[in-house]
């Protein structure tokens, strides 16, 4: 919606003062189909297009104020309410199926995660949610002390997201969160056969002010739950993943092992 209302703001200007698209494009040194897409929003206007047309148009920066708005998302919008409650959280219980938590991520495994999107990101919409991310992992550190539980399944482990050196220093990296005293790792097993854990991933939460929350993810799907029924029946599941997975002590030489092989 900024891309078009913006794009529509640069047509609006342009056409009142009788500048044809050819000629703002020649001035921007952009084809006459670029400057289309970006006046219909089917493309984000650059600061190029935006700096020549406000001096063409005689916007007075009225169409460069628009620079703020077209700035990328830091998260998927479905996950923005997440976010939110994960930024006050006091504890985060986190289960995790094919990729390492996001809080337990290195920046070389996010960056080779977050570029491989579909369909592809641009390079700013990379650049930012990938310094987004390593901004939330703040929280592992932060003040007062914030208990985190991960169980992550052996999957997880064996996806060479990024290749095998990313991902060797990526399970280094998680044997070194686990060293800290408010976080906990634990490994689900693939040898378990059937197993809740299946099921797919899910993040339990408690805020300052006892306010329970249950977050589950897809492919782009979100959603948080606050309903009792919803955060019984996912606590229960998550309990027994809990249960069924390795000992924090067992886990750390399961990663070891698997980063050793690589």
């Amino acid at each position: 919606m900024a891309w078009r209302y913006c794009g529509n703001q640069i047509k609006l200007w342009r056409t009142q003062a009788g500048i044809s698209r050819e000629q703002l494009g020649k001035e921007a040194n952009y084809e006459y189909d670029s400057v289309k897409s970006m006046e219909q929003g089917r493309r984000k206007p650059t600061l190029r297009l935006l700096q020549v047309a406000d001096e063409m148009c005689g916007a007075h920066g009225l169409l460069l104020a628009a620079q703020d708005y077209l700035k990328p998302e830091k998260y998927q919008s479905y996950a923005k309410d997440f976010m939110a409650a994960e930024d006050k959280a006091v504890s985060i219980y986190w289960y995790e199926t094919v990729l390492i938590p996001g809080l337990l991520q290195t920046e070389e495994y996010a960056r080779a995660l977050i570029s491989g999107h579909c369909p592809p990101l641009d390079d700013e919409t990379v650049k930012e949610r990938v310094a987004a991310r390593l901004q939330r992992q703040e929280k592992l550190t932060s003040k007062p002390t914030v208990l985190f539980s991960f169980v992550i399944y052996e999957a997880a482990l064996q996806s060479l997201v990024g290749g095998a050196q990313v991902m060797k220093t990526q399970l280094r990296h998680l044997l070194g969160r686990g060293e800290q005293r408010n976080v906990s790792i634990q490994i689900l097993p693939v040898g378990l056969g059937t197993t809740v854990g299946l099921s797919g991933p899910c993040v339990m939460l408690e805020t300052s002010d006892h306010e329970h929350y249950a977050y589950v993810e897809g492919q782009e799907t979100g959603a948080l739950y606050t309903e009792p029924n919803k955060l019984s029946i996912l606590g229960q599941r998550h309990a027994m993943i809990r249960a069924q997975a390795l000992s924090v002590e067992e886990s750390a030489r399961f990663i070891e092992k698997v980063a050793e092989e690589l």
